[in-house]
Order: structure tokens, then sequence, then C-alpha cells
């Protein structure tokens, strides 16, 4: 049955062209190697107009395993699937459960209220639903690989920078209200550029439960 619903909400998904375009992860057509062949165009392209890039790659912290149900669902519904797809995919998501075992002991089962079913065939689309939204109201481009994040944008003054700025911060915005967990000590930020001087950019991402990092 996964099988089934998996290819009908692909099918229903690229009639409406509703996936994000920068999404690479788990579509026919796109791969790992799709999303690190255009950010290096893009980066060659800005080289080849001497214009400076700048490049953030951001890491979420067990992203997988922080999806809620209640908001994944709501998501799904809203992608244009039959009402029936969206009941039949809140019993699957119910009929998850987990227990501690130390040694021959057994703890009591509890629900699983969060997290993608991991190994499961409809896991990893039911993930792309949830983090469908991501790019809203920001203008450097994101490209992603599931959750591997990179957010750059062309910077040709200090306005460029202020603008990177905004949209991480749009970006750190996201991550909290969808209790998505942005790790700044896996997060890197590059700069590429023919000039010697990079210039004063010092760009900060902060999540819900750190103070902010700089990362240029």
């Amino acid at each position: 049955m996964e099988h089934v619903i998996t290819g009908y909400k692909r099918q229903v998904w690229d009639d409406r062209d509703w996936l994000y375009e920068g999404e690479h992860g788990f579509r026919t057509g796109y791969s790992c190697e799709s999303q690190i062949i255009t950010v290096c165009q893009d980066i060659s392209d800005a080289l080849d107009e001497e214009t400076r890039l700048d490049v953030i790659i951001i890491d979420f912290s067990k992203a997988f395993d922080l999806v809620p149900h209640d908001r994944l669902l709501i998501k799904i519904a809203a992608s244009g699937v039959d009402s029936r797809v969206v009941v039949w995919i809140r019993e699957f998501l119910r009929g998850c459960s987990q227990r501690v075992r130390v040694r021959t002991h057994y703890s009591e089962e509890v629900s699983v209220t969060s997290g993608i079913p991991q190994g499961s065939i409809l896991g990893p689309i039911l993930f792309l639903a949830y983090i469908n939204d991501i790019s809203t109201n920001i203008e450097s481009k994101i490209r992603l690989f599931a959750d591997d994040c990179i957010i750059y944008r062309k910077i040709l003054n200090i306005k460029g920078v202020e603008k990177l700025q905004v949209d991480l911060d749009r970006l750190g915005e996201w991550a909290e209200l969808n209790e998505m967990i942005i790790n700044p000590n896996k997060s890197n930020a590059l700069s590429f550029t023919r000039a010697r001087d990079k210039g004063p950019a010092k760009l900060l991402t902060q999540g819900p439960n750190d103070s902010g990092r700089e990362l240029l």
C-alpha cells in the first residue's frame, strides 16, 4: 500500500508542480550530484562575472526524527492530495510505537508523535512535503537534498550581505516554527570570489536554542 500512496502523491505533486524546484532529494531526475552540479555552476557563473558568491551550508540536527505528525498532516492536506490519503497517512503514523529494552526487561510501549519512519517507502516523500515551504519569503537561492541545505547569494555590495542575513534570519524563524534545529557547530560559510579582500561580511545564524554563531 505504501507503494500505491507514494506513487499517487508523486503524481499529484508533479501535476500541480507543487514540490520546490530547488529540492533534489528523492525525486525522479534529481540526485545529490544534480544538487552539487547546480551549485557549482552558479559558483562558476559568479566567478566568470567577477562577482562574489556567499554560500551558507546549513546542518539540521536529526531532522527526520523531529518532524511533528500534526504539522506534517496539515502540510500534506494542503498539497492537494485526496483527504482519504491524508487519513491513511495519519493512521500509518499512529501505528508507530517504541519501547526500551534493558537486557531482558522491556518498558511499556508509547505512541510516537513525531519523526518520519526511516527505512519505509513512504518516509522520504513525507519529509519532502514537510520541508517543501522552506523557501517561503526567502530571496536568496536554496538548494536541498532532503534535509541537506545550501543557501547562497551573489554579493555586489553591502546590501547583498544584509539581504543574505535577512534570509538567514527567516530560515531560522522557519526552523523554529517547524521544530527543526539548526546546528551552528556543523554549519559553515564560504565566500567565492576572485578578489583578495572579501569585505566586511559578518553573517549570523540563530536557532531556537542558541544565541547565534558568526559564520563569516
